[in-house]
């Protein structure tokens, strides 16, 4: 029965040492596609830092089982949405495993995988250099060396070492385990990678009448994702994508300058879903830690609508209200229409808006954060405050009503003009519990449940009252 066992063990273990073996020496035949291989490069940049990326090349590989080392790739790649796929041949190339390296050659990683290991300083000695062998021991806030028996705390020299440590890579790769049947393929691989985010800007140049603007649109690309994209188809997506993941947050961009010019709009814009979609019409190059701007739009003569807007501090509940001096801001608002030379849904961003002075030179007005703004919708950005409009509010009669949860208010408003020109100023009030407005001044729009509009044509070079009685139950 041992014998018979024996002769069973033996052919068994040979098996079991042959599955070993097979797969680790086909796995050795290495295959290296580099960024000069690439047929073609897709990159979809979301708003929220995150971009997909399609990177389609050219290689040959080993029949059977082999190894993929794909470089060139984003340093910011979320591994778990790795794929790739050939585009000639899918029946005949499966994933057996697939790895992210990021270990990259640097001269602190090659000291760290030299801790306790020997190497050379290169000294200058009697103004000759000379190689001293050493052995590294330690990297924490300093180099320190065992030398000639002795401990060198960071000695002069130069480290020169033996050989490349594993395990390091000079720039980010995908390395597959790959089962092929043939040996050419079209490779695609896709993945999802932070670091490159987009956002629009708005420039507006209004008129001398505060009546029109010229607008122009320009997309921002910032790229801090560690590869760069050559010719690289590109799309933009607007709107707000869900996502399982917490989300990512790029580094804060600049505030741009003014462009200068209308340049063309580069863009095809389509639905997408329930997002937009914009599409270059050419290929572009986003380098790595590069920042680059696109004509997004353009368009001229857009009607303008520019208003003055006063908006009172509330009451308390159950408190006399303080009498408040408040700014009146300053508005410019536009329908997003064909009709008004626009039409294309705006992805959020800021709006810049300038303005000629007499002496013809453009200064800055004021900006504003708008958001996602579909077709036919408006667009309201807020440029500061009225200098020559002042308005003033005084709660002129407070009284308690039934029981304490009935109460009468009278306020006064006061809207004084400065300006050289006629305006009318929209004083909004906001009201809480269960309101009747009487005894009011002027007639009002109730634009919501707890809030009112009050539209007071203010003369030039003087001033205009509202009053009005609320009476509040809580």
């Amino acid at each position: 029965m041992k014998t018979r066992m024996q002769k069973l063990a033996r052919p068994l273990a040979a098996l079991a040492l042959a599955a070993v073996l097979i797969p680790a020496a086909q796995a050795a035949e290495r295959v290296k596609s580099t960024p000069d291989a690439r047929r073609a490069v897709a990159i979809t940049i979301y708003n929220d830092n995150l971009a997909l990326v399609k990177d389609v090349r050219d290689v040959t590989l080993p029949r059977g089982v082999g190894e993929l080392w794909f470089e060139g790739v984003a340093a910011q790649i979320d591994p778990t949405s790795v794929h790739i796929r050939s585009i000639d041949a899918p029946d005949r190339l499966s994933v057996l495993e697939q790895n992210f390296e990021y270990d990259l050659i640097s001269p602190e990683r090659l000291l760290e995988k030299y801790v306790g290991r020997d190497l050379e300083l290169v000294r200058m000695i009697e103004e000759k250099e000379v190689t001293v062998p050493a052995k590294l021991i330690g990297i924490e806030r300093g180099l320190v060396y065992e030398m000639d028996g002795k401990i060198a705390i960071n000695p002069s020299g130069r480290v020169v070492l033996p050989a490349l440590p594993e395990g390091l890579f000079s720039r980010p790769s995908l390395i597959w385990m790959l089962d092929s049947g043939r040996e050419k393929h079209t490779v695609e691989a896709s993945y999802l990678t932070a670091g490159v985010g987009w956002r629009a800007d708005y420039v507006a140049v209004l008129a001398a009448n505060d009546k029109k603007v010229d607008l122009s649109g320009w997309v921002t690309i910032d790229n801090q994702s560690g590869t760069t994209y050559d010719n690289a188809t590109l799309k933009l997506v607007a709107g707000d994508v869900h996502r399982v993941e917490p989300e990512m947050r790029g580094r804060k961009m600049p505030v741009s300058t003014m462009m200068e010019g209308m340049a063309q709009p580069q863009f095809a814009e389509e639905a997408f879903f329930e997002y937009h979609l914009y599409t270059l019409e050419r290929p572009a190059t986003i380098k790595d830690r590069q920042k680059k701007q696109i004509s997004l739009l353009s368009a001229t003569d857009v009607a303008v609508e520019k208003t003055f807007v006063y908006e009172a501090v509330p009451s308390f509940f159950g408190r006399r209200g303080p009498d408040t001096t408040t700014k009146v801001g300053v508005y410019i608002s536009l329908e997003n229409s064909k009709a008004n030379h626009m039409g294309m849904p705006l992805p959020k961003g800021v709006v810049r808006v300038y303005k000629k002075d007499e002496a013809g030179d453009l200064q800055f007005a004021g900006e504003d954060r708008i958001d996602h703004t579909p077709e036919d919708e408006k667009v309201r950005v807020k440029l500061g405050n009225a200098f020559d409009v002042v308005a003033e509010r005084v709660q002129t009669d407070f009284e308690v009503l039934s029981s304490g949860h009935l109460y009468r208010s009278s306020y006064k408003v006061t809207l004084r003009n400065h300006k050289t020109e006629d305006i009318t100023v929209q004083v909004i009030e906001r009201l809480s519990g269960d309101w009747r407005i009487e005894n009011n001044s002027h007639p009002y729009e109730k634009e919501a449940s707890h809030r009112v509009r009050f539209d007071i044509p203010v003369p030039k070079k003087d001033s205009a009252e509202l009053t009005y009685t609320v009476l509040i139950r809580y």
